[in-house]
C-alpha cells in the first residue's frame, strides 16, 4: 500500500465510519418494507462515501489535534495529522509514487507541489477538496 493509500484511507475511513447505516430491524417491518429501506440505505450509503467532504474532515481533525497543524498549506501537517510518517524519506517516496518530476530534496517547491497533488488526488477519488486547495 502507498503512502497516498494511507492518506486516502485516513479521510475516507472517517467518512465512512459516520456513514454506516443502522442495521433496520426486519422483524419489525414487512418483507416488502424491510427489502425497500435497506435499498435506500445502502443507496444512501454509497452517496455519502462517494462525496467525502475533506475540509470538514480534516477541519474536524484538527480542532481534535491538540496542536496547531497547517493542514491546508503544509503537506508535513497535513501527514501528521492523519497520523502518517511525514518524514522526508516518506515525501520523497510520495512524490515519486504521485509523479513529482523536480529534485527530491525537501524544498519549498517540492512540498507546495506535493500538498496540491494530494489535495487533486483527493478530489479525484471522490474527495470533495475546496478549488483553492488543489490550484
Amino acid at each position: 500500500m502507498g503512502i497516498f493509500s494511507s492518506i486516502k484511507d485516513a479521510i475516507f475511513g472517517k467518512k465512512a465510519e459516520a456513514a454506516e447505516p443502522a442495521p433496520a430491524t426486519p422483524s419489525a417491518l414487512p418483507i416488502g418494507a424491510a427489502i425497500e429501506a435497506a435499498s435506500s440505505a445502502m443507496a444512501a450509503a454509497s452517496t455519502a462515501v462517494s462525496e467525502v467532504d475533506v475540509e470538514a474532515i480534516l477541519s474536524a481533525e484538527a480542532a481534535k489535534a491538540g496542536q496547531p497543524l497547517n493542514w491546508r498549506t503544509s503537506i508535513v501537517d497535513l501527514m501528521k495529522l492523519l497520523g502518517i510518517d511525514s518524514s522526508l524519506d516518506n515525501r520523497k517516496a510520495l512524490a515519486q509514487e504521485l509523479g513529482y518530476t523536480g529534485e527530491l530534496n525537501g524544498s519549498a517547491e517540492m512540498n507546495i507541489w506535493l500538498h496540491k497533488a494530494v489535495m487533486r488526488e483527493l478530489a479525484a477519488n471522490g474527495g470533495k477538496v475546496p478549488a483553492d486547495l488543489t490550484d
